[in-house]
C-alpha cells in the first residue's frame, strides 16, 4: 500500500474518502508539514495503491496500515474515518489520538434504533447500480453530493472532480468494496471501549454525515470531542483548510500536553 511521507515533526496519518487518494489533502499540506510528518495513505485500489491487492475491509487494511505505521495521530476523512476507527480499537497503543472528520460509526440509519441521522442504505445501493451502468457518471454525482453545502461549491465541485483521476482510476470492484462498507459496518457498540483521546470534527451543511449523528458518536465516547465547521459541507479541508488545521494542531497540542 504506498503511503507518502513530507514534512517533519510527530507522525499523523491521513486516510481518504470514497473513490479519493492521499492527494486530495494537499490544501492541508503548507498548513501541516510544519508540525507533523504527514503519511498520506492511499487505499487499496486507489491512487497509486492502484494496484495493491489487500482486499478492501475493515480488518486487513487496518492490520495493513498497522504494520507499515509508527505510534501516531490518525486522521480519516469520510470512509477513512472507518478504517482509523477501526485501527484505534485493534490496537490503541498504536493510535495516540483519533480525529474523525466528517465520519461516524455507521453511515446509514438505523432500523429500529435511535440512530435516525444516517443517510437511507437506499443511497449506497443506488451508486453500486450506478457503477455498474455509468461509472464515471455515478462518480461525478457523488463528488457533488461531497460538494454541496459549501460556501462555494461550483470550486469544491471542480477540485473534486480534479481530484479523481489525478493519480490513477480506481478500481470498480474496489469502489463497490467500499460502498458496502459504507453501508454495512456498524462500530458503535465499541465506541465506550475506545482507549485514546478522539476529535469528531464535521461540517455543519455536510449532507452525507449529518453532524448531529457525530455528536451523538463523541456523546458515546470516553474522552471525545466534538466541534464543527460552520460553513463547510462534506469536505472543510477543502474549503476551510487553516480552520480544519488549527483543530488538528490544537487537539495534537493537547495530546502532547497531557503525556507530559
Amino acid at each position: 500500500m504506498y503511503i507518502e511521507a513530507r514534512g517533519s515533526g510527530p507522525p499523523l496519518v491521513l486516510i481518504h474518502g470514497w473513490a479519493m487518494h492521499g492527494g486530495v489533502f494537499a490544501p492541508l499540506w503548507p498548513l501541516l508539514e510544519a508540525h507533523f510528518t504527514l503519511h498520506l495513505v492511499d487505499l487499496p485500489g486507489h491512487g497509486h495503491s492502484r494496484d495493491d491487492q489487500t482486499p478492501l475491509s475493515l480488518a486487513a487494511v487496518s492490520d495493513a496500515l498497522l504494520e507499515s505505521l509508527p505510534p501516531a495521530v490518525w486522521m480519516g476523512w469520510s470512509l477513512g474515518g472507518l478504517f482509523a476507527l477501526q485501527a484505534a480499537l485493534q490496537r490503541p497503543e498504536a493510535v495516540r489520538g483519533l480525529i474523525l472528520h466528517c465520519a461516524t460509526p455507521r453511515f446509514v440509519r438505523g432500523e429500529g434504533d435511535d440512530w435516525k441521522y444516517g443517510v437511507s442504505a437506499e443511497i449506497f445501493r443506488d451508486f453500486g447500480e450506478g457503477l455498474r451502468n455509468d461509472y464515471r457518471g455515478t462518480l461525478d454525482r457523488f463528488v457533488a453530493l461531497e460538494a454541496f453545502g459549501s460556501d462555494d461549491a461550483r470550486q469544491t465541485l471542480r477540485t473534486l472532480r480534479g481530484d479523481l483521476f489525478a493519480r490513477c482510476e480506481p478500481a470498480a470492484h474496489v469502489l463497490a468494496d467500499g460502498l458496502r462498507l459504507l453501508e454495512t459496518v456498524d462500530l458503535r457498540a465499541q465506541l465506550p471501549s475506545l482507549r485514546m483521546p478522539s476529535l469528531w470534527l464535521a461540517g455543519r451543511r455536510d449532507r452525507l454525515v449529518d453532524p448531529r449523528a457525530m455528536r451523538m458518536a463523541a456523546k458515546m465516547t470516553p474522552e471525545a470531542a466534538f466541534a464543527q465547521v460552520e460553513h463547510a459541507g462534506h469536505a472543510p479541508f477543502l474549503t476551510h483548510a487553516a480552520e480544519v488545521a488549527k483543530h488538528i494542531v490544537d487537539f495534537a497540542d493537547a495530546l502532547e500536553r497531557e503525556s507530559r
